[in-house]
């Protein structure tokens, strides 16, 4: 049995067999219970399987472990699986930076999409805004590394992250969860979920979080806690469970008014001699306006039928809805130097259908996908310290029109081997309306500005694009017995290519017209994978193996630089097809039982290197890629973590203390030693009592104990070597401002220590 989507035709086809009398059991549909011998039962094939037998890297958490973890978010997913990075973007509270295996995207930006999929419930989250997601009222977590395009709706070129929602079963259910910890934490979640019929054919669940978190520092200028969390969400889900058919209408949203999240200076300021301060959690950026906020919401409508035994439909119909009102202080001083309001609104309506076929030896999935997007971004940058008054503003609102079809197929040519093949063929649209104007005597309009539109616009572009490829992918498997599996895959991924919303046009040399200034190509991963699924010693020893290899080409590296335009100081957006990448390297993931004491770690390998990476140095085409470093993806990463079952006279007391490592991280192409993250370490620790049949439980723990400071992500506006990077110093020793005064280097970083306690009820 497999599990996917499909259309609104089907729905009212669906609906309406509800209304003839299928009767009620328990929901088939997309569930993954756990397996007799403790292995997580997964969908990433469409199908439950055990990460036994699926012949996929991945990686997959239940929400008892993550629970149990007192993971906060899913950017704790990237301590436990190797090669994998995941965090807040730059100067935001909820905007995802998600990187798999060297591939992902960290410009939040419209008009550069990701590069690894984030799904809620099967749903394609389009944007990165707002995809930081809390973990609640979750049933697991599924992280698959590689190309996934044969199996997912879009842009899995690195891989996917599904985070799956808990299905209602047929009793009533009140769950009550608190917390509270240092920097005065206390989140409250209540979840209530029954039947609505006697015989369980119509059921309903809502949850309710109110997540909260003093700063870990403070604004010096403006008085506010810094890196504070202040979120309300919710969810609300209404499910039919027939014996042929289930449907699921689900609805969430989330409102995030936490502060606005200011940098660290690196260096003293250039202009004003504002200071490093002593804690990295503190900030002197004094931007405020527009005031932070992000409201996020959206719904979909989940449909299966199950007509025979062998058939299964699936419909998907989802909308999402996103607004962001972020206030980026570049330089993080009181001064007006670097300072960048903006607002972020993104919209779409998606629509996947599938068809499964399973019967014998075969196993069947064809799917159609379907996208409608829009993504506004508008934001000023402001240099009143260069000229008085002087603001670049930018309005790039990217229209997204996709549809793809893909088929996934496998047949057991034996008891033992199968062979697995599939293609998915993608269609892109990207319509672009791209205007850049200069202002002077105050910011734009649009963000309460007093200034004076000046000059002609440096880029007024409206134009399209459209993208097409097929992308395969083959594998063969073989299980010589229930306890391994072994596996050699062949996999292609795409990724669309598009326009740069900060480009300027007027630079576009002679010849040259500005929709070919502006655009950038797709890019491409072909990507080789073994692996080996094990369990031994009487499954004491579960081992999950995978070695791999990534020939990735036209990869999408977009960044922003200071330049001139029209005479006048301002920033460029830069994008590079950069060339080509290789990414190689090896995985392992195990699980030891040994009586009370159970041992988990991961260790993940990537030598990761641009094989070519051109760029313009004085008008001249200039390879640099020797000079060049593969972003947010460290050669080495890994944990490693022991739990004790205590012997207590009812119920089960856990203890659990681990560490996650990674090796050096560079922030973006270009190594930065004021922004590169040195090799660090992180230690926990946790206490957990279960009271028998799982009623109450209560936590306790620690997260970061060591306290360790490590950088997450920065900017930087400073003078360096056009092929090494190497920065560079005026007369005076000083390194030399090249957008604003002040001179930025500024850096965000990881949380600090947290220590903190939570309970469960369930009724």
């Amino acid at each position: 049995m497999t599990a996917r989507k499909s259309i609104r035709p089907m729905s009212a086809f669906l609906l309406s067999s509800v209304a003839l009398g299928f009767t009620p059991q328990t929901a088939w549909a997309q569930q993954a219970p756990a397996a007799s011998n403790g292995d997580i039962v997964v969908t990433a094939r469409r199908r439950n399987e055990t990460l036994t037998s699926v012949p996929i890297a991945i990686s997959a958490f239940s929400g008892d472990q993550l629970a149990a973890k007192g993971a906060g978010d899913i950017t704790a997913l990237a301590d436990e699986v190797p090669n994998v990075t995941l965090e807040p973007s730059r100067g935001t509270n909820s905007t995802l930076s998600a990187f798999i295996r060297g591939v992902g995207q960290q410009d939040p930006v419209s008009g550069f999409e990701q590069g690894v999929g984030i799904y809620l419930d099967d749903v394609y989250l389009n944007r990165p805004q707002a995809a930081v997601l809390d973990i609640y009222d979750v049933e697991r977590v599924e992280v698959l590394r590689g190309p996934q395009g044969t199996l997912y709706g879009r842009n899995t070129i690195g891989g996917a992250i599904k985070y799956v929602t808990k299905k209602i079963d047929d009793k009533l259910h009140l769950g009550l969860r608190g917390t509270y910890g240092n920097y005065d934490q206390a989140d409250g979640i209540v979840t209530l979920s029954s039947p609505l019929t006697k015989d369980g054919l119509l059921r309903a669940s809502g949850t309710i979080a109110r997540l909260t978190r003093g700063g870990f520092g403070r604004n010096v200028t403006t008085g506010l806690s810094n890196y504070n969390k202040d979120i309300w969400a919710g969810r609300g889900t209404l499910e039919v469970h027939g014996d042929k058919i289930f449907a699921r209408l689900t609805g969430d949203v989330t409102h995030d008014m936490s502060n606005p999240r200011g940098g660290h200076r690196e260096i003293t300021g250039q202009l004003t001699g504002a200071p490093v301060l002593a804690n990295v959690f503190d900030t002197a950026a004094g931007l405020n306006s527009p005031k932070q906020d992000v409201k996020a919401w959206g719904w979909s409508l989940f449909l299966e039928a199950r007509p025979s035994d062998e058939l299964t439909l699936r419909s998907i119909t989802a909308f999402r809805k996103d607004d962001s009102a972020s206030p980026i202080d570049f330089d993080a001083t009181a001064s007006q130097d670097v300072d960048v309001p903006a607002y972020y609104r993104n919209k779409q309506w998606s629509q996947e259908l599938q068809v499964l076929y399973s019967k014998g030896r075969f196993n069947g999935m064809a799917g159609f996908y379907y996208l409608n997007a829009t993504a506004l971004t508008q934001f000023d940058v402001r240099l009143f310290t260069t000229l008085a008054g002087l603001t670049a503003f930018t309005n790039a609102n990217i229209r997204t029109d996709t549809m793809a079809g893909f088929v996934n197929m496998s047949y057991d040519i034996t008891d033992q081997i199968s062979l697995e093949a599939g293609g998915r063929y993608t269609w892109d649209k990207r319509n672009a309306q791209i205007l850049r104007q200069n202002y002077l005597g105050g910011g734009s309009p649009v963000f309460g500005g007093a200034g004076t539109a000046f000059g002609n616009p440096s880029t007024n572009f409206l134009g399209s694009a459209s993208y097409n490829k097929f992308t395969p992918r083959v594998s063969v498997n073989w299980k010589p017995d229930s306890a391994n599996t072994l596996y050699a895959s062949y996999s292609q991924g795409f990724k669309g290519g598009g326009f740069d919303p900060r480009g300027v046009g007027v630079n576009a040399p002679a010849g040259v017209s500005q929709g070919q200034y502006l655009s950038f190509r797709p890019e491409k991963v072909d990507s080789y994978e073994l692996g080996l699924k094990t369990r031994l010693f009487d499954r004491k020893l579960a081992l999950n193996l995978a070695a791999f290899r990534m020939d990735y080409t036209d990869v999408q590296i977009p960044g922003s630089v200071a330049c001139t335009v029209a005479g006048l100081p301002s920033f460029c957006g830069v994008v590079s097809n950069a060339g080509k990448a290789r990414m190689q390297g090896v995985e392992a993931e195990a699980r030891v039982k040994l009586g009370a004491l159970s041992l988990n770690g991961s260790l993940g390998y990537i030598d990761a290197k641009y094989r070519q990476y051109i760029t313009l140095i004085a008008g001249q085409p200039t390879d640099v890629a020797a000079n060049r470093k593969v972003q947010n993806t460290p050669a080495w990463t890994g944990n490693a973590s022991a739990t004790y079952a205590l012997p207590v006279p009812s119920g089960s007391l856990d203890l659990t203390g681990g560490v996650s490592w990674k090796s050096t991280t560079y922030q973006f192409e270009v190594p930065n030693p004021y922004l590169d993250q040195p090799a660090y370490a992180l230690l926990d620790a946790s206490l957990v009592y279960r009271a028998p049949g799982g009623r109450w439980t209560l936590g306790v723990y620690g997260k970061n104990l060591a306290d360790k400071r490590y950088k997450t992500s920065g900017y930087t506006y400073v003078a360096g070597n056009a092929v090494t990077g190497a920065l560079t110093t005026n007369a005076a020793g000083n390194l030399i401002p090249t957008l604003g005064k002040e001179g930025v280097l500024t850096t965000y970083w990881g949380n600090p220590r947290q220590v903190f306690a939570t309970a469960t009820i369930n009724f």
